[in-house]
């Protein structure tokens, strides 16, 4: 991805993904500590390895459009340099994952071969 796009708060449900690597590990479990101390927002495990389309390690935080507009600048204003990817959750994954993509820090390339839809031609 080229352009990165900031989070808009135009869906009813989001998933944000912590990003780390086994040196910046310390500091997303420290993030996510301070999510779960200062949101009521449902925190996911902390994978050391790719999950889905994630191409790095992650964690997953779900929250929905009445948390947006107070938890994103706060995740934006300490992340401490990781990057966050954020997205909508429509019931189109290769849409959410896509055109919904929302990032805080850089961006990275997905895997969305796992999305990519069966077109049948006529």
């Amino acid at each position: 991805m080229t352009e990165i796009k900031r989070p808009i708060n135009l869906h009813n449900n989001y998933h944000a993904h912590v990003y780390f690597d086994s040196e910046s590990e310390k500091v997303a479990r420290g993030v996510c500590d301070q999510i779960a101390q200062n949101f009521d927002l449902k925190i996911g495990r902390f994978h050391r390895k790719s999950v889905g389309p994630h191409p790095k390690w992650s964690c997953q935080v779900t929250f929905n459009a009445k948390h947006f507009d107070q938890f994103i600048p706060w995740l934006d204003a300490n992340r401490k340099g990781l990057t966050i990817f954020i997205h909508g959750l429509t019931g189109d994954d290769l849409k959410d994952h896509t055109e919904y993509a929302y990032w805080l820090g850089q961006s990275v390339e997905l895997n969305l071969g796992m999305f990519q839809r069966n077109l049948i031609f006529d």
